[in-house]
């Protein structure tokens, strides 16, 4: 697992928070893999599978980009869920990630503001996300976002089908 250094740049002055264009493929895909790395594991993300998931005929995820003007410093993915004992619409924010040296410049805040935004606007009643047991400062970084955590009640189970 890689460690965050304690390098930290100056925040662009401009920071634009907005959904991903075609022409960000590359630079997200990029970004995916720093963060599978970061938690020990590979990426077999391509640009083609991320192209086909935002931009295809039957797009299944959305995915917001924070663009510094000379480049994206940071990510979101958001993927529907629902709750059907509940009746309720909800939004995962399964992925989220800064670049290294922008963390602790509210980058990641205004990616769940507009997450947050966006999941409301499409009807949704809640807004999840989980982090690693270990990662305690993703879990304060959470808690002060006003996400309030919950218990893990189970196995989830997978089947691969091909």
């Amino acid at each position: 697992m890689t460690e965050d250094t304690d390098l930290t740049l100056p925040r662009p002055p401009v920071v634009a928070i907005r959904h991903a264009k075609p022409r960000d493929l590359p630079e997200l895909n990029q970004m995916i893999a720093a963060l599978a790395l970061h938690h020990g594991d590979a990426s077999a993300m391509t640009a083609e599978t991320l192209e086909r998931d935002l931009f295809g005929p039957a797009p299944w995820i959305q995915a917001l980009v924070a663009d510094a003007g000379e480049g994206l410093i940071g990510y979101a993915i958001l993927v529907p869920l629902y709750r059907a004992q509940e009746g309720k619409r909800g939004m995962d924010l399964h992925h989220l990630f800064v670049r290294d040296g922008q963390r602790g410049n509210g980058i990641g805040q205004h990616l769940v503001d507009r997450a947050r935004q966006i999941a409301r606007a499409s009807g949704c009643d809640f807004l999840s996300v989980s982090a690693a047991t270990g990662n305690v400062a993703a879990h304060r970084f959470y808690e002060n976002m006003d996400f309030v955590p919950r218990p893990v009640t189970g196995m989830r189970y997978l089947q691969a089908i091909a």
